[in-house]
């Protein structure tokens, strides 16, 4: 029992260097200009970022079925490599084709590794008998991820001045490879049911089905028949799906506070000191009540509406509060699912709920442009904090509970 916590500590402090260099990417807050210098048009970038939503979008599930039919730590290996093969094309070869197939790997590596990697960290501790730390590690991996942007975000500008786009590309592989070299010396200790293939489904239908196929079939035969699961699927897309399209837009409600743009990033950089608050908090989080989950949601999305229409630069505060909130409720919401797979396609599920994500996130970036040509940042703001507001409403009715019955706690503490 004595090596138990050391193996937890170990395990954690891997995934927190492999999210902290996955996202250290200089090319990250540059990459816009890149292609600008290029020659291509707004157009020819938007079509781009459209490129990358639907190629991740189209992969997300079957690469989960892949990380639950193969090795997880191999596809968390690949996904740096395959991005920084993007990165790499992109400097040697500047160009839109280079950038669309360059796109198309990113939304590669990152399908990879989304649903491998929380499928992998929740298996891991729950075989050294630490599920219960999994909002908590899991939380801290994504502070990591963000203390890994904003290295790059203050790296980046120094290191184009002394050796243009080829220095800060090069800086980019090095650190995806570095990530690829640490994701090697993460733990898996997959054990299969007895008579199970390489799916974990039974030897029969094993000889029948290659194990991809087989994997893939489990993950979203389990998604549709348990309420449950699907019902952790549908929230944790929500939760994440709308404040992570509205972060894309935190620069133009910045600047309708009337600072000047150089003030921008200041701005910007109390959002991110509210998302990685909000990581670190997820050891308060685990004990919320069901009730306390929909007062998060609630208390999120009104101080997003307000801060937003507030239309200050004091507003940002509120934001930054909002997205703090929103970052711990998505820890929670992932936790919260994790806790309800009981099959073999823990990859593949989670891997839904990311398909599910995109999907929303898209869905929220046509109704902010409508809204946002319409009335303003501000408003598109405050419009698009009300789907928490209602999901908040529907847990508090969802979860009345009849008398004698458990209080709705087990949800976000398994």
């Amino acid at each position: 029992m004595n090596h138990v916590p050391a193996r937890v500590r170990r395990l954690a402090a891997t995934l927190y260097a492999y999210a902290f260099l996955a996202d250290l990417v200089l090319l990250y807050p540059v990459y816009a200009l890149l292609f600008s210098d290029a020659g291509l048009s707004v157009g020819q970038i938007s079509s781009l970022f459209v490129l990358w939503s639907a190629g991740s979008t189209l992969l997300e599930v079957p690469s989960g079925a892949w990380a639950d039919a193969v090795s997880r730590r191999l596809l968390l290996v690949l996904a740096p490599l395959v991005t920084g093969a993007a990165f790499a094309l992109w400097v040697l070869a500047p160009s839109y084709p280079a950038f669309a197939v360059g796109f198309l790997l990113w939304g590669a590596g990152g399908a990879l590794a989304s649903g491998s990697v929380e499928a992998l960290a929740h298996d891991e501790l729950a075989r050294l008998g630490a599920a219960s730390r999994y909002a908590r590690t899991m939380g801290r991996a994504r502070t990591a991820g963000t203390a890994g942007t904003l290295a790059s975000t203050a790296l980046a500008g120094p290191v184009l001045a002394a050796g243009g786009y080829p220095a800060v590309g090069a800086a980019s592989v090095l650190a995806c490879g570095l990530a690829a070299a640490v994701a090697t010396r993460l733990p898996e200790h997959r054990e299969l049911p007895a008579g199970a293939g390489p799916a974990g489904g039974n030897a029969a239908a094993d000889d029948e089905d290659p194990g991809w196929w087989a994997s893939l079939r489990a993950g979203l035969a389990e998604a549709r028949a348990d309420r449950p699961v699907r019902a952790a699927v549908l929230l944790l897309a929500v939760v994440t799906a709308v404040w992570g399209a509205l972060d894309e837009y935190t620069p133009l409600l910045a600047v309708d506070t009337g600072v000047a743009r150089a003030s921008v990033p200041l701005l910007l950089l109390l959002l991110w000191a509210g998302v990685t608050a909000g990581g670190l908090l997820a050891p308060l989080g685990e004990r919320l009540t069901d009730r306390g989950y929909a007062v998060l949601l609630a208390g999120s999305g009104g101080a997003l509406a307000a801060g937003a229409l507030l239309a200050r630069p004091a507003g940002f505060v509120l934001v930054a509060a909002a997205f703090a909130g929103f970052q711990l409720a998505s820890v929670l919401a992932d936790a919260r699912l994790q806790a309800r797979i009981a099959g073999p396609g823990r990859a593949t599920v989670t891997s839904l709920a990311g398909t599910v994500t995109d999907l929303g996130t898209i869905t929220v970036y046509g109704c902010y442009g409508l809204l946002a040509t319409g009335a303003g940042n501000g408003v598109a703001f405050a419009v698009l904090a009300l789907p928490y507001l209602v999901l908040a409403l529907a847990l508090t009715v969802r979860r009345a509970r009849p008398a004698g019955s458990a209080p709705g706690r087990a949800g976000w503490r398994p």
